[in-house]
This record gives C-alpha cells, sequence and structure tokens, in this order.
C-alpha cells in the first residue's frame, strides 16, 4: 500500500470501525491528541483494526512507545525503512552526558498528581523530592467487582502519602475538602484558601480534566480526576493554575476551573506550606521504603492477570468482548513505572554508584514498562477478536512483565541494603521491617 492507501485506510477506519466523533480536522498534519482527540487507547485501536481490516501490522516497540504526534507520523509507521535504536519515552534521568545519574541537573519524572503537587514545594525548597515517589510504582488502584482496572475509586485515598509527606519531610499537609459538605460548600471554603494562600503556601484541588479541554489530557479518560494547584491573578476572572505533573502552569478562566471542580465525578483538595520542609532523616527513609517496597508480588501484573483469567471464563456473566474495557485504563497506571527510576537514581547518587550501570537499569525500566504497553494492545486484540488462541500470547506477555518487575525490584532492594548498611550506624539501626504489601 502506498502512503496515499494507508491515510484512506487510517480514515476509513476511525469513520467505519470506530465511529470516532472528531473528524473534522483529519489530514496527514492533523494533530493526533490536540487536534482529532485520540489517546493512546484510540492508538491501540487504529492499529488493531488496521492489522485486523488490511493485515498491515508494526513492530511491537512501535505499538509500545507510540512515539508520534500527527497522522503523517502513523502513516510513516507503515512505511518500509531502517528500523532504529529505541528510544525511551521519558528522557532518561541525569545531568550532561559525562555527569550522568551524579550531575547536578536531572530530568524529573511525574507520574502521580497528589505526589508531584506536594513534591513541588521541596523543590522550591532545594530538598530531594524523589524519595516520595518510593510510593508510586506499586501505588494503590483497583479492581471493580466486573473485573475492570481502576485507576481512580472511592477506596483510593491519598492518606498514605499524606502521612508519609509528613513524617519524612515535616510538612502538615491538611485537608480541607469535606466529603459531608455540599459541593457549594466546599467551593466557599475553596475560595477562601486561594484568596488569603501565602506566598509558600499551595492549594490543591481535584478536578475532572475531562472537563478543562483548555488542558491537553494525553489519556482522554472521562472523568479523569487529577490533582493541581490553584492562584489568584491581578485578574478577578483569571486564575493561575500549576500542574506540576503535567508540566504545565498558565491561566486559565476562573468560571472553567470551577465548573471541572463542580463536577459530580470529583471531589478532593488539601492546603500545605513548603517553607516547613526539611531533610528527611535515615531512619525514616529506611521505614518508608520498607512501607512501600511489595516484596514477592506484582500487584498491578497479578491484577491484570485476574482480570483476563475472568473474562476467559466467563466469571459473572461477563466475556471477552469485554475485556478492552477492562483493561481501559492500564496506561494510566502504567506510567507510574517510570518511578522506579527515581529509586534507582537517589540510591544510586547517594552511594556514588558507576553512571553507566545507572543508565542500564534505565533501559530495564524501559523494557518493563513497553512490556506493559505490548501487553495491553494483546489484550485488545483478544477482546475485539474473541479467538482464545491468542490467550497463550497473553499470558506469555504478563509472564515477562513479572519477569522484568521482578528483576527490578530484586536490584532495588540490593541496592537499599547497601545504603542501609553504609548509612545507618548498626548500633542505631532498628530489626528490619517485613517488606509487605500495604
Amino acid at each position: 500500500m502506498t502512503n496515499t492507501d494507508i491515510l484512506a485506510a487510517i480514515e476509513t477506519v476511525l469513520n467505519e470501525q470506530m465511529a470516532h466523533a472528531h473528524m473534522d480536522g483529519f489530514g496527514p498534519e492533523a494533530r493526533l491528541n490536540e487536534d482529532l482527540y485520540l489517546d493512546s487507547v484510540l492508538i491501540l485501536q487504529i492499529f488493531l483494526n488496521i492489522e485486523l481490516e488490511y493485515g498491515l501490522s508494526v513492530p511491537e516497540e512501535a505499538i509500545a512507545k507510540q512515539d508520534i504526534e500527527t497522522v503523517a507520523d502513523l502513516v510513516a509507521l507503515y512505511a518500509p525503512k531502517d528500523t532504529a535504536a529505541a528510544v525511551p519515552s521519558f528522557a532518561l534521568t541525569g545531568g550532561t552526558t559525562d555527569e550522568g545519574v551524579h550531575g547536578e541537573a536531572y530530568y524529573d519524572i511525574k507520574v502521580h498528581c497528589f505526589v508531584s503537587c506536594v513534591c513541588d514545594g521541596l523543590k522550591r525548597q532545594g530538598l530531594d523530592h524523589r524519595p516520595l515517589y518510593f510510593g508510586v510504582w506499586d501505588a494503590k488502584f483497583a479492581v471493580s467487582d466486573n473485573f475492570q482496572l481502576l485507576y481512580h475509586a472511592p477506596e483510593i485515598s491519598q492518606e498514605f502519602f499524606r502521612l508519609w509527606y509528613q513524617q519524612l519531610y515535616g510538612v502538615t499537609v491538611r485537608e480541607w475538602y469535606d466529603p459531608d459538605k455540599t459541593k457549594i460548600e466546599n467551593l466557599a471554603v475553596l475560595l477562601d484558601l486561594v484568596k488569603n494562600r501565602s506566598a509558600t503556601g499551595s492549594v490543591m484541588v481535584m478536578l475532572d480534566m475531562f472537563h478543562l479541554p483548555e488542558r491537553e489530557n494525553k489519556f482522554n479518560q472521562n472523568p479523569f480526576p487529577h490533582y493541581l494547584m490553584l492562584q489568584e491573578t491581578k485578574d478577578p476572572d483569571t486564575w493561575f493554575v500549576h500542574d506540576p505533573d503535567y508540566r504545565w502552569e498558565g491561566e486559565i478562566a476562573r468560571e472553567k476551573v470551577i465548573h471541572a471542580i463542580m463536577q459530580p465525578t470529583v471531589g478532593g483538595g488539601y492546603v500545605f506550606d513548603h517553607a516547613q520542609a526539611r531533610t528527611p532523616d535515615a531512619q525514616d527513609l529506611k521505614a518508608y521504603f520498607e512501607a512501600c517496597f511489595v516484596d514477592g508480588s506484582n500487584p498491578l501484573v497479578d491484577a491484570v492477570r485476574q482480570i483476563v483469567t475472568a473474562h476467559l471464563d466467563g466469571t459473572d456473566g461477563i466475556g471477552l468482548s469485554d475485556l478492552t474495557a477492562a483493561v481501559r485504563e492500564l496506561p494510566v497506571i502504567t506510567i507510574r513505572k517510570y518511578a522506579y527510576e527515581h529509586g534507582f537514581a537517589f540510591f544510586w547518587r547517594a552511594l556514588k554508584l558507576p553512571a553507566a550501570e545507572f543508565e542500564t537499569w534505565c533501559e530495564e525500566i524501559e523494557s518493563f514498562v513497553q512490556s506493559l504497553k505490548t501487553l495491553h494492545y494483546a489484550c485488545m486484540k483478544l477482546a475485539q477478536t474473541e479467538d482464545r488462541t491468542l490467550a497463550a500470547s497473553v499470558f506469555e506477555k504478563l509472564d515477562e512483565a513479572d519477569r522484568l518487575e521482578t528483576k527490578l525490584k530484586g536490584k532495588l532492594a540490593e541496592i537499599f541494603d547497601l545504603w542501609c548498611e553504609r548509612t545507618i550506624p548498626a548500633s542505631v539501626e532498628p530489626p528490619m521491617l517485613k517488606r509487605a504489601a500495604r
């Protein structure tokens, strides 16, 4: 097929197989996310339909990376070309090429909105915020009664991170949002907090990003609960919005932000003052790592295995065709796995281990993240075709993801123990806490 044929095939798939509603701007230069409202899952759906309808497929690494911005980039994936070395979706942590992980400057990784907000204050105080990310790679998620993976659910709270943030850094994080009050009552509290915010204070609020179209929504979730921070501006009709997790800040009309806050899908908010922040004690860091570290299992891989098995078995009347919806939020949770890089970076710098070896482990992290993305695609293909012979491939990918994450945890446990040995005197070290799931 020529590039023109492939472009036409993509348009047909979007119109006919996917009944996509945002086709007015379709063309080679159209941006997938900003113009056509195609998130990572819908792009996987395009890959799948092109493969099933036209017999065209792209390499697994292209499916995993999705390093594409426009329709033309999507078309180019199907054109013959030389194989290039894989480039991580996120730049590796490090300073200059020579300094690596031990350089003063390093790229940040934002993968959890609550943690990113409170860590923003630490950076303003010149403190190392990366230890708080120890709890992110296995942060809580849920599996619903009908075996659907959920990154946000009523039973999931921020208490674990809130309490440990206070213990580690000495910053009081107060929840201002009261679920027993009405939306209007909580809004009144928020308006007062924003108006009276101190120079070093932060006002966090949960809103539904789906109802804030001014902001980029890579996952196109509906709803999309998300924490960010608000400030007043000189214009009473405009708020300054600071979103550390998405690396964005700017002014948005106050009423538009309030509209996203008032959605029935969301509710929550905190205040804190980063001027209180202090350097964590080594004993507290040790206790926090052990409270976070889930040894002997990988909860996300285990949950997806449970979900796939339930859909294959027809548990509670669900079938294979329901599997696509069941793993719809897997990419939102997958991105949290980049937090492993913060764990490796913190211990690597503290122990002054070889920078080149750190980069090798960053590649292992990238391989693991990509394995979860190809797993997601395999699940979607199994669901759409309902071909049970494809289940074997899904379980193979589950096993591979399990192996890769177990390898990462094994190395982390090794360097954590070395850090404890060199940092905490044996005379004051408490008995080793049992590493267990939270």
